[in-house]
């Protein structure tokens, strides 16, 4: 079946947002942080036939722009766009997917603006600070930015992509032993998708320090998510730290970190599992 995909963007301070809805029903929020709309939508296509899904690009992302390129890009700042999203959609709470970086989006989202969010499933957060090796992960991230103000945004990619572990131990060691990206040294002003989330976001996210106390006081429900195949890897030991954190259950949902876009009809079916209260 076909889903019609209606596309609308809104003006916020410093920013244009591209947004798009699709499907009726309650409305449920998927973000991600760098990742935008295109990312989410097989399981946004499933979703549509019980829900009106929205999916937005963060601002500097693919069609969302941004008026100061060199301004960091912090979870707060992307949470603030995306009440002002959801606030011109609906005046109803709205269940929200964040993965990734858009899980710390959504949980920065629920201690600033708990009224807004009735149920948050954060999917694999890095919140490398409340790691046992805090200090050695963020140590990690500082390495990659260095490098990415040394050799440019390929060279930082590559170097993050081994780090996480997205890539499997037999893939990790294939990708490792590739030819080395030609050092480009990072623009003063960050152009592309890659150099700007490197250049603005990167620290902003994984230095996030949850406000405990006001998710534990917010009257939104929320399901900290981990990939079943992701054991180990980075977003993974982050969501089950936050889970601790919270006093939760780690909500496994099939596939790995990207398990949302990978394996979307089993996700999808985990996932109204979940917004029904079955987690």
């Amino acid at each position: 079946m076909t889903v019609t995909v209606a596309s609308h963007y809104l003006e916020v301070p410093g920013a244009i947002i591209y947004y798009e809805l699709r499907g009726s029903g309650p409305l449920l929020a998927m973000i991600g942080a760098p990742m935008g709309s295109a990312g989410f939508a097989p399981l946004a296509d499933l979703m549509a036939s019980e829900y009106t899904v929205l999916t937005y690009d963060p601002r500097g992302s693919e069609h969302s722009t941004v008026t100061d390129r060199t301004q960091p890009t912090t979870p707060e700042l992307l949470a603030d766009d995306v009440q002002r999203v959801l606030a011109s959609v609906s005046d109803q709470p709205a269940a929200v997917l964040g993965s990734s970086g858009g899980a710390i989006t959504g949980l920065a989202l629920v201690a600033a603006h708990p009224e807004q969010v009735r149920v948050l499933v954060a999917h694999e957060p890095p919140v490398l600070t409340l790691l046992d090796n805090a200090e050695e992960e963020l140590s990690g991230v500082e390495d990659i930015y260095q490098t990415y103000l040394r050799a440019g945004g390929d060279a930082a990619m590559r170097q993050f992509l081994l780090s996480i572990g997205v890539l499997g131990e037999e893939g990790s060691r294939q990708f490792a032993a590739g030819p080395e990206p030609e050092p480009v040294p990072a623009p003063q002003v960050p152009q592309t998708d890659n150099d700007f989330f490197y250049a603005n976001q990167i620290r902003a996210t994984t230095s996030f320090r949850p406000d405990l106390e006001a998710l534990s006081a917010a009257p939104t429900r929320i399901v900290v998510g981990v990939g079943a195949t992701s054991r180990g890897q980075l977003a993974h030991r982050g969501g089950l730290a936050m889970a601790a954190q919270l006093g939760l259950p780690a909500t496994e949902f099939p596939g790995d970190h990207g398990g949302f876009a990978g394996e979307a009809a089993a996700f999808a079916s985990r996932l109204r599992d979940v917004l029904g209260g079955a987690a």
